[in-house]
């Protein structure tokens, strides 16, 4: 990985060489959100990862994704060779029907020395991993803050002396997210991404999940759902899907069924910034073969 290419990459290269500080610092973790998606296609591909974050950013800078331990490893990698003093926590996140926890299955990112009016201590909760959750750092002070259409609440966390707990706004995809105080190295998540990325039991493993955050909301698509949350974007213009036809399905206003392979994977560039130039013909083929399997036996689940 080069610090040019990465920058590139998001749509930064004035930002090699400029100093580490909280407006920089923001701009940076907006900038990587909006243009690197939050995704577990790999598993869906049977394409297996490490957590090694050579390896992710490398992916990265091919135009592709992944999830907490592949962004927040490559972005704390960025970070540091730009000159920002960033620790890297295990973290726990909580889904809705579990407990707090710092179980290790999320990455977490701080950064320090970087003071600002709202910040005069300077240190940042950084998270680019959290799929619909923060768009820019937050001041490491217990307090809410509000992103686009999300509030959050940070306080010290109840289950990890001496941390940090994030909750998220009730309309988000978990409940919460606790994190210790002590620095991390990245095999304390080995295990945690085996799990993950194999377990039948794993969220990812069962359902195929992209999402991307900006400034305004966030897209998601699990399995051949497409729904957005914030101002709305979806629309006749909004992507190659929803102008050949996908079909609205559900409750939600901006909620879309992609009925075709043509339909999936237009979103999954127009919407996600994944044009999955990394991957044949064949393997999308058999990529929408699953989806599409599994998105019928979700509705077979559902009629019965």
């Amino acid at each position: 990985m080069t610090i040019a290419a990465y920058l590139g990459r998001i749509g930064l290269p004035h930002l090699l060489g400029a100093p580490a500080t909280a407006d920089n610092l923001r701009v940076l973790h907006a900038a990587h959100v909006e243009k690197v998606a939050y995704e577990a296609l790999e598993i869906w591909l049977d394409r297996p990862t490490s957590v090694d974050p050579a390896e992710s950013a490398a992916r990265i800078l091919r135009g592709r994704g992944g999830y907490c331990f592949h962004l927040n490893g490559a972005f704390h990698a960025l970070l540091t060779g730009l000159g920002y003093d960033v620790t890297r926590h295990v973290g726990g996140v909580q889904s809705r029907g579990d407990e707090p926890n710092v179980g290790a299955n999320h990455l977490v990112l701080t950064a320090r020395g970087l003071p600002s009016p709202e910040n005069p201590g300077g240190e940042w909760l950084v998270d680019v991993g959290l799929g619909d959750a923060l768009h820019e750092p937050l001041p490491l002070v217990a307090g809410a803050y509000r992103q686009g259409p999300f509030t959050y609440g940070l306080r010290p966390s109840e289950v990890a002396p001496g941390g940090w707990r994030l909750e998220h706004d009730p309309s988000g995809s978990f409940l919460g997210m606790d994190f210790g105080p002590e620095a991390a190295e990245m095999s304390a998540f080995d295990k945690q991404h085996h799990h993950l990325t194999t377990s039948p039991e794993s969220g990812f493993v069962r359902v195929c999940s992209v999402a991307r955050r900006d400034g305004s909301g966030v897209d998601q698509l699990r399995g051949l759902t497409l729904s957005r949350i914030g101002a709305s974007r979806i629309g006749a213009s909004r992507t190659g899907a929803s102008r050949t036809g996908a079909s609205r399905t559900g409750a939600a206003a901006d909620e879309l069924t992609l009925d075709t392979a043509r339909d999936y994977f237009a979103a999954l560039a127009d919407v996600f910034c994944l044009p999955l130039d990394d991957v044949g013909q064949e393997e999308k083929d058999r990529l929408w073969r699953r989806l599409h399997s599994a998105h019928e036996s979700w509705l077979a689940g559902r009629a019965t």
